[in-house]
């Protein structure tokens, strides 16, 4: 005997599609149907021809735009020895030091040379004054006799008939030392190459 379902369906099958067609459709439930298909059109032409979907479809089936998120700064990194070459840089800019140490002086007269260094050395004094707070290691009279308050090497170093201990009650102050109070170097950026000291200068004709 021949059954009169459909090709690869069941009894149970058939008989429950033909339920679901022979229940009829509520005017509520028909609403929703139809909404559903206008939004399905909607939302395949909008991604067809607008590459994404309506805010209003977007929002009605939960889905929120992400916003962009802020483009982080770039972070300096900064060495040791950047501090250095900018101090140097800031040497080189206002008293020309860098210039004054590599060239050979040695054709020059000691006149010549003396008062190439006043100037020189008035223009570091200046730069040093503004960026660099110094003060004296020990603040006393060179040539005295000074008490030792501490055993640090890098604080105060001893001449002469150093005991095979290494320490010493006092002696003769023969350099007060210096010492950095306060630096107050302008903030590097993340774009300056901390590498160059003084940049090549070309003069356009």
């Amino acid at each position: 005997m021949y059954s009169r379902t459909a090709p690869g369906w069941t009894r149970n099958q058939f008989s429950g599609l033909a339920v679901l067609v022979s229940t009829p459709l509520y005017p509520k439930d028909l609403e929703v149907v139809l909404s559903r298909i206008v939004l399905a059109f909607r939302s395949f032409f909008a991604i067809l021809f607008g590459g994404k979907l309506p805010a209003d479809i977007a929002q009605e089936f939960g889905f929120f735009e992400k916003k962009p998120q802020p483009v982080p700064k770039p972070v300096l990194q900064l060495k040791p020895a950047d501090g250095a070459v900018q101090m140097l840089g800031i040497l080189q800019r206002d008293s020309r030091l860098i210039d004054f140490l590599m060239e050979d002086i040695a054709p020059y007269s000691d006149d010549q040379v003396g008062a190439a260094v006043r100037s020189l050395h008035d223009q570091c004094r200046k730069t040093l004054d503004q960026y660099v707070r110094l003060s004296p290691v020990i603040d006393g009279v060179e040539g005295t006799f000074t008490k030792v308050d501490t055993n640090d090497p890098a604080v105060v170093k001893l001449l002469g008939n150093v005991p095979a201990s290494g320490k010493a009650p006092g002696g003769l102050l023969r350099h007060k030392g210096w010492r950095v109070d306060n630096v107050d170097l302008p903030p590097l950026v993340p774009s300056q190459n901390t590498a160059i000291i003084a940049p090549a200068e070309i003069e356009v004709e």
